[in-house]
């Protein structure tokens, strides 16, 4: 019998790609190279990760689609109402990269709010050195509040940590009423406006949901602290950059940090380029040995589909 045809738009780690590749005919091809719609209108299975726009255009010409594999945790770029209208299903790897960006919040906050004044090529001559010592100070995270928007499963690793490992008072809201006894840490669940204002670390946890473009914008930041510092690993398109520089030049909030944008990549305009107190990263929160193999283990969900099977983990 002949295999399904895979199509593999933005790549997939080694080990991953070669057990799939036992199991169908796979081939590595992007939405902008000619020859992809030759391929799409014979594909049965469609692996993507971020930047390949799954909608009705792209569907209308695979109609032997059977299933879209995001390797991933957000679905924003696949239509997934219009996948299921064609009989197409998607499956993604939502505990994929849970570890990694909790990892990489607490990375944030800890430069942000401990300056390391790193030498590298050169000593600091005694008398700077000494001044450095002398002036430059930190905040200890045992004192501080971390507020967390989104109570997912990074929201609740980046609780985790903050209880547990730091002794941090913990604060979130989410969409979805979760009581705090059902979380395996301490922390307090209290709506947006008190959590805006008691967070020292105000952490990002969300997806693009109808209603969450600019979710934190010029009246969210001017109830925060002035000592307070902003993260965001989620989206670009929950937080109104302008409006955070904003914040940050006239002193309303003391730091961010972003990892992601809107649009990805930056434009060279973009707001938040040239402050101190401002850390900006491609994109890297998830992107670790470990998480990126995870993320393309997406090709054995859709291989169980391809076999007529029931996916682990299918879209919500």
């Amino acid at each position: 019998m002949s295999k399904p045809l895979v199509l593999v738009t933005e790549g997939s780690d080694p080990k991953p790609l070669d057990w799939l590749r036992e199991r169908a005919d796979v081939i590595e091809i992007g939405p902008d190279n000619g020859d992809f719609d030759r391929y799409l209108v014979k594909a049965e299975g469609l692996l993507v990760r971020t930047y390949t726009k799954v909608d009705a255009a792209l569907l209308a010409g695979a109609p032997n689609l059977k299933v879209v594999g995001r390797g991933g945790v957000g679905l924003e770029n696949i239509d997934v109402p219009a996948c299921r209208a064609r009989g197409v299903q998607v499956v993604y790897t939502p505990d994929a990269n849970t570890l990694a960006v909790g990892d990489f919040v607490f990375g944030y906050a800890l430069q942000l709010l401990r300056p390391w004044n790193f030498f590298k090529d050169a000593a600091y001559d005694p008398k700077e050195f000494k001044r450095i010592r002398n002036t430059v100070r930190g905040r200890q995270l045992n004192e501080l509040t971390i507020g967390i928007l989104g109570m997912g499963r990074v929201g609740r690793r980046v609780g985790h940590i903050a209880a547990h490992g730091f002794g941090m008072r913990v604060l979130y809201n989410d969409i979805l009423d979760i009581p705090a006894s059902a979380l395996p840490f301490p922390a307090t669940a209290v709506d947006k406006s008190t959590l805006y204002k008691e967070a020292d670390i105000l952490t990002l946890h969300v997806t693009m949901l109808p209603g969450n473009h600019n979710l934190i914008g010029q009246a969210q930041l001017a109830t925060m602290k002035p000592t307070a510092i902003l993260i965001n690993t989620s989206r670009g398109e929950v937080l109104d950059a302008a409006a955070l520089r904003d914040a940050i030049k006239s002193n309303q909030l003391a730091g961010a940090a972003l990892d992601v944008f809107h649009p990805e990549p930056p434009p060279p305009d973009f707001p938040l380029l040239g402050l101190d107190n401002v850390l900006l990263t491609p994109h890297l929160a998830a992107r670790t040995y470990t998480a990126l193999e995870n993320m393309s283990w997406v090709t054995r969900d859709v291989v169980e589909v391809l076999n007529g099977r029931a996916p682990r983990y299918p879209a919500p």
